[in-house]
C-alpha cells in the first residue's frame, strides 16, 4: 500500500469536490480492524469546493475495507445460488456465452449498460468495447436518465452540451442567480458558498414545489423561493418570457447580433399573460413581474437548471424555455452573466462525451457522421463500416431485455438498474427474461444479486484516471492505496473480454495509455480534448474542453461566437403540449421524487455507510399536515403509494415543506421502498429522459394486519423497535 498522500477528489457528485487521502499507517502491538478506513480523508483547497465536503465526501472512504465488498468473482451454479469462482473460469464463461448468444441471435442480442460515474477512460474503452469486441449497437448508459434533456437543448441551443460554460467561481460576483429544479443545498452542499454574493443581494431566486434545504436559502431577505405546481415549470418560464418581451427587458443588440428565432419565440409566448400563468402554476402575477424585473436589472445574472425541471416527458422543451430567457435578457458569453445547467453524477459530462451513449463516438461525434466514424476508426485501426449504427436509448434498450428480436444478454458498469430506472418492476423481469447477465461492482448491489456473473472491480481510491467536472474541467482521480487481492480493474476486465473474443483491436490496461487514445480519439470533435495530458493535470493546470492539441483551454465558451456554423445561437419556440403528463384525480397526489443529503443515486455505496444510513434509514414519504389528516395519516405511519405502475409501501413524514397537494419520495432505496416502482415508461420525445420527477399517486393508511403478507416490511419495524 503507498503510504504518500494521494491529491484526488470525491467519489460521489460532479461537482467533485477536492481531497487529500492519506493512508493509515499500522501501530505495531495493535490489531487492526480489517473493516476500517485504510485512509484519512481531508478537504483540499479547489476552486469548487474550497477545502469543503458534505457528509458523504468525508464519509467516503468507508466503504473501502467495507464487510460487504466483493473480492472474487461470483457465478450463479445449479442450485441458483451464486458461488465463487476464478478469474479465468469466470471470464471464459462469460465469453462463451457471449459468443453463443451472438452466433445464435445477432451481434445486436448483446446489450451494454454503462455509468454517469466511470471516469473518462473506463467509458471510453467500453464504448469501444460494445462497438468492437462486441459489435454491438446497443449500449447506453444512466446518464440517459440524469443530462440528456439538458444536453439536448444545449446543442440545439448552442450547438454544443457543456453543463456550465463557465468556471463555478464565476458565480461569486453575482447578483441575482435563478435556480430551477436543483437542491444544491442537499445533493452538492460546498456549491452553496458560491451563492453567498447573490444572497447578499438579496438575489437568490429558487423555483421548487417543496421548501428544500436550497430554498430556505432566501430566508430573511436573501431572496425569493417561488413554489409552483409540480410539472408546470415549462409554463412558468413562457410567461417569464412573455413579460420580458412585453416590458421591453430584452437586450435588444444581443438579440439582434447574436441568435436567430427571435420573432418565433416572440409568437409562442403571446398566449402566457401573467394571469394565466398564475392560474397553470400558482404562482402569483406580481411575483412574476417582480422576478422578470430582477432578472433584467444587469449587475450579474445566472440562470442555472437541474434535474427537477429536465426528468419530464418535456424537459428538453423546459429546458429550452430556460435558455431562450437567458439569450434574451443577453445572459450567455457574456462576463459576469450566463446560463449553464448541473451536472449530477461524477462523471456525468465526461461520461456522455466519449462513445458509452448510443448515437455517440469520442469526443461529441455523431457515430452517423461518415467523417466522424473515418476519424475514430482510424485511431482504432478498423475499417469505418466496421463500427455499427446507433443504437437506443436506456429505455428502449431495457424494454426489449428478453425479448425475441431483443437483447439477451446484458453487461452492467457503474449502474444498478432495478433501483435507478424508470418502471421498476418491468426492468426486474427484464432482467429475469435474460440468458445472460453480467454485472461489474464493488458490492452485491440489488441488480447484481440478479446476475448470472458478478465480476468484483476497483473502487475509487483503488485507481487512476479522469473525471471531467460539471465545469467542463478535466481533473485526475489518482490511487491512493492497493485493492484487495481478487479485485480487478474494469480496463482489465474488458481486455482480458476483448481477448476472449478474438477481437484484434488493441485495449490497453493502462490509464494513462488509455488517455492518450482517447485524446487522439476526440480530437476534432465537439469535445476535443487532445491538447490534456497526464503530465499537464499532475502539475496542477486547470484542462476545460475543448482543449486541442497545441492550444489552450476554453473556461468560458460563448463569448465570441456560440457553436453552430454561423456562430448564433438558436432561440427554439417551444410549447406546452396539453397531454404532457397526467393530472391529480380526486383522492390522488402529485408524487415528486428526489434526493437527500446523506444518499446517492441507487443509495448501493452510501446505504453501506453506518453513519449515513443510521441517518436515513428507510425511504420517508413526506406530505403536507393538512393533507395527511385529510386522509387519516399519523406521523411516522406506513403508507401505500400506488398507481398503475406499482406500488410503495414506507413509512410517512409530516412537514409543511410540501406542498398539500403532493408528497415526496427520495429514490435512493430498493424493494418495496423504491421510488422507481411508481415510474412509468413515458419518455421526452427528443432526448429519450423518462419522467422521474413527476406523476400521480394514491396515498393510503395500512392496516397493521394487513402487512402481515409482506414480511420484507419487517425491516421498517425493527428500524423503530
Amino acid at each position: 500500500m503507498p503510504r504518500t498522500a494521494a491529491a484526488t477528489h470525491c467519489p460521489y457528485c460532479a461537482l467533485q469536490c477536492a481531497m487529500t487521502l492519506t493512508p493509515v499507517a499500522p501501530v505495531a502491538g495493535v490489531a487492526s480492524d480489517a473493516s476500517a478506513a485504510p485512509v484519512t480523508v481531508a478537504g483540499r483547497d479547489f476552486p469548487t469546493n474550497r477545502g469543503g465536503l458534505c457528509r458523504k465526501g468525508w464519509t467516503s472512504a468507508e466503504l473501502l475495507r467495507s464487510p460487504g465488498r466483493l473480492t472474487a468473482p461470483l457465478v450463479r451454479g445449479d442450485d441458483g445460488e451464486l458461488h465463487e469462482a476464478s478469474w479465468d473460469d469466470a471470464l471464459d464463461l462469460v465469453a462463451t456465452r457471449l459468443r453463443g448468444i451472438r452466433s445464435s441471435h445477432g451481434a445486436d442480442a448483446v446489450g451494454v449498460f454503462g455509468g454517469g460515474g466511470l471516469t473518462n477512460e473506463k467509458a471510453y474503452l467500453l464504448g469501444k468495447f460494445a462497438r468492437l469486441a462486441l459489435g454491438t449497437s446497443r449500449i447506453d448508459y444512466n446518464g440517459r436518465y440524469c443530462m440528456s434533456s439538458a444536453a439536448a437543448a444545449g446543442n440545439r441551443a448552442f450547438g454544443v452540451d457543456r453543463g456550465l460554460p463557465f468556471p463555478l467561481e464565476d458565480l461569486d460576483d453575482a447578483d441575482t442567480i435563478l435556480l430551477l429544479g436543483t437542491n444544491v443545498g442537499e445533493t452538492m452542499p460546498p456549491f452553496i458558498g458560491h451563492l453567498a454574493g447573490a444572497q447578499a443581494a438579496g438575489g437568490l431566486v429558487v423555483v421548487d414545489p417543496r421548501r428544500t434545504a436550497t430554498a430556505k436559502l432566501t430566508d430573511e431577505g436573501r431572496g425569493l423561493h417561488i413554489q409552483p405546481v409540480p410539472g408546470t415549470d415549462l409554463p412558468l418560464l413562457l410567461g417569464l418570457i412573455h413579460l420580458v418581451i412585453a416590458e421591453r427587458l430584452i437586450d435588444v443588440d444581443y438579440v439582434e447580433q447574436r441568435t436567430v428565432g427571435f420573432d418565433a419565440v416572440r409568437r409562442s409566448v403571446a398566449q402566457w399573460w401573467p394571469e394565466r400563468v398564475q392560474s397553470v402554476t400558482g404562482v402569483a402575477a406580481l411575483t412574476l413581474r417582480r422576478l422578470a424585473r430582477r432578472l433584467a436589472a444587469g449587475g450579474g445574472t445566472y440562470i442555472l437548471t437541474g434535474r427537477g425541471v429536465e426528468q419530464h416527458v418535456d424537459g428538453t422543451d423546459t429546458a429550452t424555455a430556460a435558455i431562450n430567457l437567458a439569450l434574451l435578457l443577453g445572459l450567455p458569453g457574456r462576463a459576469g452573466s450566463g446560463y449553464g445547467t448541473l451536472t449530477g453524477q461524477g462523471n456525468g459530462q465526461g461520461g456522455r462525451e466519449h462513445g458509452q451513449k448510443c448515437d455517440q463516438l469520442p469526443g461529441y461525434r455523431k457515430i452517423t457522421d461518415p467523417a466522424a466514424r473515418a476519424h475514430v476508426a482510424g485511431v482504432w485501426g478498423v475499417d469505418p463500416d466496421v463500427i455499427p449504427g446507433p443504437g437506443v436509448p436506456a429505455v428502449e434498450l431495457l424494454h426489449s431485455l428478453g425479448r425475441p428480436d431483443g437483447v439477451r444478454a446484458l453487461m452492467v458498469h457503474g449502474s444498478n438498474l432495478v433501483v435507478s430506472s424508470p418502471n421498476v418492476a418491468a426492468v426486474r423481469e427484464g432482467l429475469a427474461r435474460l440468458d445472460l447477465l453480467v454485472v461489474c461492482d464493488f458490492f452485491l448491489s440489488e441488480t447484481g444479486a440478479l446476475a448470472d456473473v458478478v465480476l468484483p472491480i476497483t473502487q475509487w481510491a483503488e485507481e487512476e484516471g479522469t473525471m471531467t467536472s460539471l465545469e467542463g474541467r478535466v481533473i485526475r482521480r489518482r490511487r491512493a492505496l492497493t485493492p484487495p487481492d481478487g479485485v480487478r480493474d474494469e480496463l482489465w476486465v474488458l481486455a482480458e473480454l476483448a481477448r476472449r473474443l478474438d477481437c484484434t483491436a488493441t485495449f490497453d490496461t493502462d490509464p494513462e495509455q488509455v488517455f492518450d487514445e482517447l485524446r487522439r480519439a476526440s480530437e476534432g470533435g465537439i469535445a476535443d480534448y487532445s491538447g490534456i495530458d497526464y503530465a499537464m493535470l499532475d502539475r496542477g493546470e486547470a484542462a476545460y474542453w475543448p482543449y486541442p492539441r497545441g492550444g489552450s483551454g476554453t473556461p468560458r465558451l460563448f463569448a465570441d461566437r456560440f457553436a453552430h456554423d454561423d456562430g448564433l445561437a438558436r432561440l427554439v419556440a417551444v410549447s406546452v403540449r396539453g397531454s404532457a403528463r397526467p393530472r391529480p384525480g380526486s383522492g390522488e397526489l402529485e408524487l415528486i421524487t428526489g434526493r437527500l443529503l446523506e444518499h446517492y443515486q441507487s443509495g448501493a455505496q452510501t446505504r453501506r455507510v453506518p453513519e449515513l444510513l443510521e441517518a436515513r434509514p428507510e425511504a420517508l414519504a413526506t406530505m403536507h399536515p393538512a393533507t395527511a389528516l385529510r386522509l387519516g395519516i399519523a406521523d411516522g405511519a406506513l403508507v401505500e403509494l400506488a398507481n398503475r405502475n406499482g406500488t410503495v409501501r414506507c413509512r410517512a413524514r409530516l412537514s409543511t415543506d410540501v406542498r398539500p397537494d403532493a408528497v415526496f419520495l427520495p429514490f435512493h432505496y430498493g424493494d418495496v421502498q423504491a421510488a422507481n416502482l411508481l415510474i412509468g415508461d413515458a419518455v421526452d420525445p427528443i432526448s429519450s429522459m423518462p419522467e422521474f420527477k413527476t406523476g400521480v399517486v394514491r396515498v393510503t393508511p395500512l392496516d397493521p394486519i394487513a402487512l402481515d403478507p409482506h414480511p420484507e416490511l419487517d425491516v421498517l419495524s425493527e428500524v423503530t423497535a
